[in-house]
């Protein structure tokens, strides 16, 4: 008794089964329901048999040459997961293209990339077709389809090098051992946790535990969301450390009093980088962010548009800060009280800056903000550090502060809404740009 994939048990029976016994194999019939039956996105067994005269002990391919008896087809279909559908249109429209490396019949490969929305599902190569090509003919096969059938591991192997060479980066799905060297090969081999080896696993860069693909597009969304806060967090701290360090150069520069001393500078660091920043790290996916082709894994963190933000925040914070200097210097205040307000004002400038940052292109007060508990709980701790240092006389004394009316509260705040809205108006106008 034989069991195996149709096209190649065909190839080796002469007869076929029937109520009268063995008949002349009809091949015409036999190859139209496979393929009927593949193009229904069947799966596809076909069993066979052959009578010997005495026992044997051995068997050998030579034995399964000749006289073998077609017995029939079994077909099964393992349909997919409706969320697995919805996954990969997902991928496909954040600019990642699915491809499928299948053994299963090319009628069967195509039917089920067409349930599944692969593009381009309608045309197939398979593993023979692969064998005559050249390198260079491969690697424009592999770009040109996304559905290969009865593919042996060899051709999956080809296949993931000649997409790496041609600059792509490439995920590799797999379960069996024979998938390690496609795996081991791709930028990054995704092994399945439940049906997959332990040479898999071994060769994988990654473990999916639940062997669902919707999980993989769940983590390219994750990816991309704690990269977009990073670059938040960048385009946060860079400006505001900048804006630091001009109010002090220039007051040097000029001979004028230091707007901060050495430990307010230290203070506010500490109250709003390790603060202020950890909120933006809890920002959730923006919500193109599944729509957008993926960034250039060449491209710097540290682009054009960043040095840009960087001068041009830190200037209007450090500038913001000169003209309420010189402000509070003709009403005569003493230079306790005036470095007290700047600390305010510097504090409440950059919480308002770390708002924009929320998000690079739309308008940063949504509802988005009230879903983001990091930032209430890190603004909730910044006003606690902030009433001590100006109003605990231990800290007036440690750090050289002076208790603050509330009207300054309200005039730093101004401020920090008039950078707010500066920084909003800066983003439409330099929308074109960042997108080039």
């Amino acid at each position: 008794l034989m069991t195996g994939a149709p096209d190649v048990l065909l190839s080796l029976c002469t007869h076929q089964q029937s109520a009268d016994g063995a008949q002349p194999l009809d091949r015409a019939y036999w190859e139209a329901a496979i393929t009927r039956y593949a193009s229904e996105g069947l799966r596809t067994v076909a069993a066979a048999w052959k009578r010997v005269p005495k026992a044997i002990d051995s068997l050998d391919h030579a034995d399964l040459r000749e006289n073998m008896v077609l017995l029939g087809l079994a077909c099964m279909m393992d349909p997919p997961r409706p969320e697995a559908v919805a996954a990969i249109d997902d991928c496909q429209q954040a600019g990642i293209r699915v491809k499928m490396i299948t053994g299963d019949h090319q009628e069967t490969a195509m039917a089920i990339g067409k349930m599944l929305g692969i593009s381009n599902s309608d045309k197939a190569l398979t593993g023979r077709d692969l064998e005559h090509m050249s390198d260079s003919e491969l690697a424009e096969a592999a770009r040109q389809y996304d559905i290969f059938a009865r593919t042996s591991p060899e051709h999956k192997l080809r296949l993931v090098k000649a997409l790496a060479a041609s600059g792509e980066v490439v995920g590799m799905t797999g379960d069996g051992v024979n998938d390690a060297p496609a795996l081991k090969q791709a930028s990054v081999g995704i092994a399945m946790g439940i049906k997959g080896t332990e040479v898999t696993k071994e060769a994988a860069d990654m473990i999916l535990a639940d062997d669902n693909f919707a999980t993989i597009a769940a983590a390219v969304k994750e990816g991309r969301r704690v990269y977009d806060n990073l670059i938040k967090t960048i385009l946060f701290i860079m400006p505001t450390c900048l804006a630091q360090g001009l109010l002090i150069i220039i007051a040097i520069l000029m001979g004028n009093l230091l707007p901060l001393t050495p430990v307010q500078i230290l203070w506010m660091n500490m109250a709003t980088s390790a603060t202020l920043s950890f909120g933006l790290a809890f920002e959730a996916a923006e919500a193109n962010v599944m729509r957008r082709p993926p960034r250039d894994v060449s491209a710097s963190v540290m682009d054009g548009y960043a040095v840009w933000r960087m001068l041009f925040v830190g200037l209007l914070i450090s500038v913001s800060a000169f003209v309420l200097e010189a402000w509070l210097q003709t009403r005569g205040y003493e230079p306790e009280f005036i470095r007290t307000v700047l600390l305010q004002t510097l504090v409440t400038a950059q919480w308002v800056y770390m708002l924009n940052c929320r998000s690079t292109n739309s308008f940063s007060l949504d509802s988005g903000m009230l879903k983001n508990r990091g930032i209430w709980l890190v603004s909730g701790v910044l006003v606690v550090l902030q009433a001590l240092i100006i109003y605990l006389p231990l800290m007036n004394t440690l750090f050289g502060t002076r208790p603050l009316p509330f009207k300054y509260w309200v005039i730093a705040f101004i401020v920090g809404a008039a950078i707010f809205i500066i920084v909003e108006l800066e983003k439409q106008l330099t929308r074109r740009w960042r997108r080039a």
